[in-house]
């Protein structure tokens, strides 16, 4: 199986959002909570030493999802061709039944259910039907500044190295988060 995942070049990211606004249009995820990509603003230090950084975080399409074990219905699955993880909305109880385990066990957060009364359980799926049809995902496409990139880990693991640390972002080797990142370098202090 080839796993698939994404890259992520944390210099490039200005924070201007519209790899999170093309997701959420191009799934028309009513206005609200529901994020299936967020960015998360890192800001440290005190003027005029300051650091500043954007983290795009989605599904990490884990290569042993925690989601997944969780889920009392067997709606969560990962894709043997590509490794993705994908939820069966079908299959999900819903909001109203389910203690949402899912949510509880994934440390970034991806699964996500609407505040409506039965919302399913819903998250990245990578633009599944965009890349079925050999196109990229919406938020590849539309980021201005060429900061992400998807593909097979191995081939992402070739172009860009192995670091699995950024700013904002916790790498855990027990789950397997298929993320690789260039990360902004911090200053560093004093002249």
């Amino acid at each position: 199986m080839k796993q698939w995942g994404f890259y992520f070049d944390q210099t490039r990211c200005t924070g201007c959002y519209t790899c999170a606004v093309a997701c959420k249009d191009w799934h028309d995820l009513p206005a609200g909570p529901v994020n299936w990509l967020r960015i998360k603003a890192i800001e440290e230090g005190d003027f005029p030493d300051l650091f500043v950084a954007y983290l795009a975080q989605a599904c990490h399409h884990c290569q042993n999802p925690p989601c997944l074990k969780v889920c009392p219905v067997e709606a969560i699955t990962k894709r043997p061709k590509d490794g993705l993880v994908v939820v069966d909305r079908n299959k999900c109880l819903g909001n109203r039944e389910c203690p949402a385990s899912c949510l509880q066990a994934c440390p970034w957060h991806a699964p996500q259910f609407g505040p409506e009364p039965g919302a399913k359980m819903q998250k990245c799926d990578l633009c599944l039907d965009r890349l079925d049809q050999g196109r990229e995902p919406v938020c590849v496409e539309a980021c201005p500044m060429y900061a992400l990139e998807v593909g097979p880990l191995s081939e992402l693991e070739a172009r860009h190295g192995r670091n699995v640390e950024a700013a904002g972002f916790t790498y855990r080797a027990k789950i397997g988060p298929s993320v690789i990142f260039r990360p902004k370098p911090k200053p560093s202090g004093g002249d």
